[in-house]
């Protein structure tokens, strides 16, 4: 639905012209369109850097015109008089002094928006900081976790049955480990937790029914604009999928995968080459093997589509998508998969170009 309703925005404001830039961010601004999809919120972050790009620019014209006014009445009425020491002083009329005033209270005025604008920013990212440290110290609290280890944490308490009421036993379903016990009885959508040593990428990760809940919820359901990190929903833990896919928001603060796509950078590679992503049922470390730029393709566009690559159903299959990764990668790390193989994909938005993303795939070495 944002593709849709970002593509008729387009067409009903002018992006290059000043007057349609702002009010289509009033608009924005006004919470009329719930843009909560990876699209909507690079359009959303689009325009708010349009906006503050016009209103630098006309700040800039105001001081500029105010000047040139003044310095023009002067030289026009020679209205000048001087004071002791040789210093020159403007002597406006009472219409020109207005004016200035105005001008000054405008000006004024705008730098107040900008700033309160990014005073909140800088709080949101700063709540979402304190929240994901708060949580890590939570995870890794020795205490919490002896609370919880005698305790039987089974998501499938009610695993399958048959018609005698006889439990599957293929259904029965792994314990939660007792590091993952505490926050998943804070929140049943966490799935596990992922962390690159020696960056701010340390978080829970969550699964819901729906892709798009995260976007702008965290671990305590409630809203934020930094959303949390989270799994597509095809993907399974119990089961393991072939791949895991994680998303999560390329935020300016750093948080969430804003440092992801630093990975651009093969000395940065270099530095971080490994992943360590524990689903709530085991512990995994994975190696990196390919970094590159796709996008968000139109269902009927023929092209890899690595966001649906979860399972391979064979062989032919499994390789013809490391093909396409190994393609599209940057550079060569060396590390290369198998049938067989688990994999972990990390996904954010990029910003080259609508609906453009920036991927990382890894292979679990344990």
């Amino acid at each position: 639905m944002d593709a849709k309703q970002i593509a008729k925005l387009k067409k009903e404001y002018n992006l290059q012209n000043d007057r349609d830039v702002m009010r289509l961010y009033e608009r924005l601004q006004s919470g009329e369109f719930d843009l909560s999809t990876p699209e909507g919120r690079v359009f959303d972050d689009e325009i708010y850097e349009r906006a503050m790009a016009v209103r630098k620019k006309q700040q800039g014209k105001a001081v500029a015109t105010a000047t040139a006014a003044v310095a023009k009445q002067s030289a026009k009425t020679g209205k000048t008089n001087e004071r002791k020491g040789g210093k020159r002083v403007v002597v406006l009329t009472k219409k020109e002094f207005l004016i200035r005033r105005i001008l000054i209270w405008t000006l004024s005025i705008i730098m107040l928006g900008c700033f309160v604008i990014f005073a909140v920013y800088l709080a949101d990212a700063q709540k979402a900081k304190q929240l994901a440290e708060q949580i890590a110290r939570k995870k890794n609290n020795t205490d919490v976790q002896a609370m919880y280890a005698g305790k039987d944490v089974n998501p499938a308490q009610d695993a399958a049955v048959d018609d005698d009421g006889d439990v599957i036993t293929g259904n029965i379903q792994p314990q939660v480990l007792d590091v993952y016990k505490s926050l998943y009885a804070q929140n049943k959508n966490v799935i596990g937790w992922i962390a690159i040593e020696g960056t701010k990428i340390d978080y829970p990760v969550m699964q819901t029914s729906d892709n798009e809940y995260y976007l702008n919820h965290d671990i305590n359901q409630k809203e934020d604009k930094n959303g949390t990190l989270f799994m597509d929903c095809e993907c399974d833990v119990l089961r393991p999928s072939m791949n895991f896919i994680i998303y999560g928001h390329n935020m300016r603060s750093g948080n969430m995968f804003g440092s992801l796509s630093k990975y651009k950078d093969e000395s940065y590679y270099i530095k971080h080459p490994q992943i360590h992503f524990d689903t709530i049922y085991e512990t995994g470390v994975y190696d990196i093997m390919y970094v590159f730029n796709s996008k968000i393709y139109q269902k009927d566009e023929i092209a890899f589509k690595y966001y649906q690559f979860i399972d391979a159903a064979s062989k032919e299959e499994f390789d013809s998508n490391m093909r396409e990764m190994a393609e599209l990668s940057l550079y060569n790390t060396g590390v290369e998969a198998e049938y067989g193989d688990r994999l972990l994909t990390l996904s954010t938005c990029d910003y080259l170009e609508d609906g453009s993303r920036f991927v990382v795939v890894a292979k679990k070495v344990e």
